[in-house]
């Protein structure tokens, strides 16, 4: 067998066979070698492609739906924020929004809050901007009252809830804008309202306590698709608004915080509350439009409201409220779907002599009640008043109330209507209801002064003056069948990506 020339056996001493083995040697390292080099590349480039398919894997592509898209986008962290939950983060907020405005015309922008607790005080956003929350995001309200400037009581209010004197920013705030959005893949707003709950009840306010989310003279306005907590007060407040799209929103309050509203629509046009879920100490929906004779100087209704598939927890207050603060007007409110437990009353109409305006064209269908002190109210003494200025002669219209489909269960008192003397409530419509009494309900399940109007097919019987007119009528209280402009909004996919 003839040996390999690469053998021990075929090596001998000689030089010249020295030289030609260490020649071929040589030769064969010189192979070895760039074979080498050719797996480290390799394997260097398998690194670095690896590096690189692990960053691309750390971001990712945010999609969402919103009134408009934008051209620009920029993140939080990218103006210096530090989502500790410590680190005060207002300025980093409010440079950012300065920043970026310079794109409003040129596509809009939208600000995206990564993962982390964000600390800040009140922030003023600016038209065609999205500020956009991570899932994981959670934007802390400041308690350094410092970061909370001070604004003048609304025209149509004349004062402040709170106190006689201005009221604070809300934490995310805007006037005079067009097109704005604030929503998230349901990430979280954070009042931390106990620090001025505490102030609230010991009288040691000086102005009225913030809201969570405030837009005022403005147009075209998304918020959706985020969980509010613990607002100070109030939490979603468009006022002297319109076209405003509020959807997907999860309120969260405790049951006895004090004057914690979900959604207050106040002398707005065209709006759409949908898809919420309200735990609160006040009313879940709160329609107003100014306060005595500052809201019917002001004259500006709120008007064209459509609410659908809203479910309301409030044991001391109401699903749907309708005033009390209604002096500029609230007419064609449009409300479906709905849903209440343990919620002190359904649908509760709140007035007094003073208000002037009226409250009309109000439409209620499907509506499901588990758990009621009242299935429906009406106040015509709700007797909170701004000052002792207010017209005793301007006396409130309230008229064409609507209900139908609706059923309860577990009802303390059916209804309390109570009209004004001299000024009853008219055209109430209540067909195809059927309420399941408690088994420690009224004797009388139906109280009723100064009122007109008529049911059909109601159980249990209703008062006098709302006489059964039998259930060939039940097609009566009939749903408007027309879309509102608002219906025709359109809202878009749009992205954001990470990284």
């Amino acid at each position: 067998m003839e040996s390999s020339p690469y053998s021990v056996s075929s090596l001998n001493h000689s030089p010249f066979n020295f030289c030609c083995n260490m020649q071929e040697t040589m030769k064969m390292m010189k192979i070895v070698a760039v074979l080498l080099v050719a797996v480290l590349s390799a394997s260097l480039r398998c690194a670095v492609a690896g590096r690189v398919r692990n960053l691309e894997s750390s971001t990712y592509e945010i999609k969402y739906n919103a009134i408009n898209c934008r051209t620009h986008s920029a993140s939080l962290t990218d103006f210096g924020a530090v989502g500790d939950g410590l680190t005060s983060n207002t300025k980093a907020f409010q440079d950012a929004v300065n920043q970026l405005s310079q794109f409003a015309s040129d596509g809009g922008v939208q600000l995206y809050v990564p993962a982390g607790k964000w600390l800040t005080g009140s922030i003023s956003l600016t038209s065609h901007f999205t500020l956009y929350l991570h899932r994981d995001a959670v934007l802390l309200a400041s308690q350094d009252m410092n970061e909370w400037p001070v604004l003048k009581p609304l025209p149509s209010y004349g004062r402040g809830r709170d106190a006689a004197a201005g009221r604070y920013q809300s934490l995310i705030f805007g006037t005079n804008l067009t097109d704005v959005i604030v929503t998230g893949d349901n990430g979280t707003i954070d009042g931390q309202g106990a620090f001025w709950w505490q102030k609230f009840h010991g009288g040691k306010l000086k102005y009225t306590r913030p809201y969570l989310i405030e837009f005022m003279y403005s147009d075209t306005v998304q918020i959706s698709s985020l969980t509010l907590l613990n607002s100070p007060s109030w939490n979603v407040h468009p006022v002297y608004s319109s076209n405003v799209l509020v959807q997907g929103i999860t309120i969260l309050a405790p049951v006895q915080s004090p004057n914690t509203d979900g959604i207050n629509p106040d002398s707005c046009t065209n709006v759409k509350i949908e898809d919420c879920y309200i735990v609160s100490g006040d009313d879940c929906v709160a329609v107003k439009s100014g306060w005595d004779e500052y809201g019917i100087s002001y004259g500006m209704p709120t008007q064209h409201l459509i609410i659908r598939r809203l479910t309301c927890i409030s044991p001391y207050s109401a699903t749907i409220a309708l005033g009390s603060e209604m002096s500029g007007g609230i007419g064609d409110v449009r409300a479906e779907d709905i849903t209440a437990i343990n919620t002190e009353s359904g649908i509760r109409i709140k007035t007094a002599v003073g208000r002037g305006a009226y409250v009309k064209d109000i439409y209620v269908k499907r509506m499901s009640m588990h758990t009621m002190k009242w299935a429906f109210k009406m106040d015509g003494d709700y007797k909170s008043h701004p000052d002792n200025r207010y017209d005793p002669n301007a006396l409130p219209v309230i008229q064409n109330i609507n209900y139908r489909d609706i059923v309860a269960e577990n009802v303390a008192m059916a209804a309390r209507f109570d009209g004004i003397p001299g000024d009853p409530f008219s055209g109430i419509c209540i067909a195809n209801v059927t309420l399941g009494m408690a088994a420690k309900s009224k004797k009388y399940p139906w109280t009723c002064t100064d009122i007109q109007g008529m049911t059909s097919g109601v159980s249990p019987p209703p008062c006098d003056l709302l006489p059964d007119q039998g259930v060939e009528k039940i097609s009566e209280c009939d749903f408007p069948q027309d879309n509102l402009p608002i219906d025709e909004l359109e809202v878009k996919q749009c992205a954001y990506r990470t990284g």
